[in-house]
């Protein structure tokens, strides 16, 4: 994998300064990526353009940049959504055809079936597997279990509330045991707290599956610096769209097993908010002086 910058020197990077790692040691990997879209009006969007990102297995890579530049259409192409008009997506090494059968994908909204109880919007997802429904059944109390919601399999998701059904949505995706986890930022409507609490669930979910060598790779998009930089191993900082790019590579040297809340107090931990920020900030500015312009 490509190396980034501890935090004793946590300055940006372009991804040409890194060295090309090996491919198939990684999950993902995007090459030479442009994504373009037709506008009603016959012209062309470049979403983003001449995108070069490795994501190594078993990595947390967090995506951060302004409103509008391409995050989630990053994340879109890597679950097969979306196809390149230019350049490549990579699988563990292979060519990236049709839909992500490696990956599970965590929205932002909601995307329970309202008239299913819990356990049964977690059991369905291992329909298309063809799973017997006991066995689906089983499984799915297993999870919602470990998600800490034993006790609530009946309820329907007008029962619960936003960070109870964020549980039952990430038990329904690891619950087909993908190996790649897109998550398209999956806290951003819950509270503060709630949001901590979660990223604790989250980490420590993702850090369980070290025992068996199963810990997944994670891209994370995020408007948060704050959780990207608790969450993540590297941290991708985009630029200001269109024809969005990777600007910053930076990684976080940070101990595992983290705490959400104990680790922002760690001065390592505002040391690399710094470096990121004075690179993020700088295509954050040139949105909404984009926006002002267009406004006039």
């Amino acid at each position: 994998m490509s190396s980034g910058h501890s935090a004793s020197t946590p300055a940006a990077s372009t991804p040409a300064a890194f060295a090309r790692p090996n491919p198939a040691a990684q999950a993902v990997r995007f090459a030479g990526l442009d994504i373009t879209f037709q506008l009603q009006t016959g012209g062309v969007h470049r979403a983003v353009s001449d995108i070069t990102l490795n994501v190594a297995r078993h990595d947390f890579v967090a995506i951060v940049g302004p409103t509008g530049c391409g995050k989630s259409t990053l994340l879109n192409a890597a679950a097969g959504l979306l196809k390149p008009s230019a350049g490549t997506v990579e699988i563990n090494g292979t060519p990236l055809s049709g839909l992500n059968a490696k990956a599970g994908y965590l929205f932002q909204a909601d995307a329970l079936m309202p008239w299913k109880t819990a356990i049964d919007n977690v059991a369905v997802a291992l329909e298309p597997q063809g799973v017997k429904r006991a066995e689906a059944l089983e499984r799915a109390r297993a999870w919602l279990t470990r998600v800490g919601l034993k006790n609530f399999a009946d309820r329907y998701p007008h029962m619960l509330s936003g960070g109870q059904r964020k549980r039952v949505s990430l038990a329904q995706m690891l619950i087909r045991d993908p190996q790649i986890l897109l998550m398209d930022e999956p806290f951003g409507p819950l509270d503060a707290q709630t949001r901590q609490i979660m990223g604790n669930l989250l980490l420590s979910l993702w850090a369980a599956g070290d025992q068996a060598g199963e810990r997944k790779a994670v891209l994370f998009v995020t408007h948060d610096l704050e959780e990207a930089i608790a969450l993540a191993d590297r941290v991708i900082v985009m630029s200001a769209g269109p024809a969005a790019k990777i600007v910053g590579d930076f990684r976080v040297e940070l101990p595992r097993p983290r705490d959400i809340a104990e680790i922002r107090t760690e001065p390592a931990f505002h040391q690399i908010h710094k470096a990121i920020w004075a690179s993020l900030r700088v295509e954050v500015q040139k949105t909404y002086e984009m926006s002002a312009e267009a406004q006039q």
